[in-house]
């Protein structure tokens, strides 16, 4: 019985052949020869900066406000801070008048935000993904404003509500004296004044994340429903609604810690006085004001990272179990 000699073992078939290496090897090899030590440091350097920087700027920071709003500290020294356990949060709670008038006010600039210039947003996002005729410009037009700072928006606002030259009072003829309209100094009007100048800016982010979750529709619901017979708003409400779900989540959350966090318009305004008093503000006042009260602003600022994160944590955990489950 003969055996073939061109027959070879598995490993003798495994080899490669003579002065080759191995594909592993060489690609490993090819890898190594990518990244040079000059390489290694710089992307050690680009990645390591901004982590530390972060760790720093967020983490820190935001440990230390917490450990200070057990303390009381005039930011003179640090022999100087003294431990007082809760009650800057005691004074907080029960003998601070601004602080309750400044969450009702993060209350509603959340309420109108959520009810005026986010459904139009909507509105300008369905109308836009309908492909009319200028429909860039009419983008960048209402975009506009978000990419403008926040305290330029305010500037120009003031110039809107300005009582003598003011657009508003020149329209309406209450720019004469004895018909003055004192949109900024007026407690009763102030604080919505303000909120039409967020819902002017806010408008367009919510255009935009609406735009983006509509283009994400499949094009094939709208023609099913088509087919079914239905109008457009039927399309709208039972088909293409429903699908923007996650769109929705995230203006949620969004909304809210913009809620939470207005501060540059405000300050631009009056610096939070006279009817538009906010948590931001109230901890900017206690902490660089003129009589420096660390460790009790750092007590406002615990109420607020605590009202953030009952927010935040549970989207956190949904977006995490999606991710998980796909």
């Amino acid at each position: 019985m003969t055996t073939d000699i061109n027959t070879k073992s598995p490993e003798a078939a495994a080899e490669p052949p003579s002065g080759r290496a191995p594909e592993n090897k060489r690609v490993s090899q090819g890898h190594k020869r990518l990244l040079t030590r000059r390489d290694r440091i710089t992307l050690g350097f680009m990645a390591g900066v901004p982590t530390i920087l972060h760790v720093v700027l967020v983490w820190v920071t935001a440990l230390a406000s917490i450990a200070l709003a057990f303390t009381s500290w005039d930011g003179i020294g640090f022999d100087s801070i003294k431990w007082v356990g809760l009650d800057n949060f005691k004074q907080l709670f029960t003998d601070n008048p601004q602080f309750w008038p400044a969450v009702e006010h993060n209350v509603i600039w959340f309420v109108v935000l959520i009810l005026i210039p986010t459904p139009f947003g909507l509105f300008l996002a369905v109308q836009l993904d309908k492909q009319i005729r200028f429909s860039r410009v009419y983008q960048t037009a209402f975009f506009l404003p978000v990419v403008v700072s926040l305290a330029v928006t305010g500037f120009v606002w003031q110039l809107v509500y300005n009582p003598d030259t003011g657009l508003i009072n020149s329209l309406i003829g209450a720019n004469k004296p004895g018909h003055y309209i004192d949109w900024i100094g007026d407690p009763k009007l102030n604080l919505w004044a303000v909120l039409i100048a967020a819902s002017w800016r806010h408008t367009g982010y919510m255009m935009i994340l609406y735009l983006a979750g509509l283009k994400g529709v499949d094009p094939s619901l709208r023609e099913a429903s088509s087919l079914d017979g239905a109008n457009e708003w039927q399309t709208f409400k039972n088909v293409i609604f429903p699908t923007l779900r996650p769109t929705n989540t995230v203006v949620l959350v969004v909304t809210i810690i913009e809620a939470l966090r207005a501060f540059d318009l405000v300050f631009v305004f009056n610096k939070g006085a006279q009817g538009t008093e906010l948590l931001s503000i109230l901890i900017t006042n206690n902490i660089i004001g003129e009589s420096s009260r660390i460790g009790y602003g750092s007590a406002i600022a615990v109420v607020l990272l605590v009202i953030s994160l009952v927010v935040i944590i549970p989207y956190l955990i949904a977006t995490f179990r999606k991710e998980r489950r796909a």
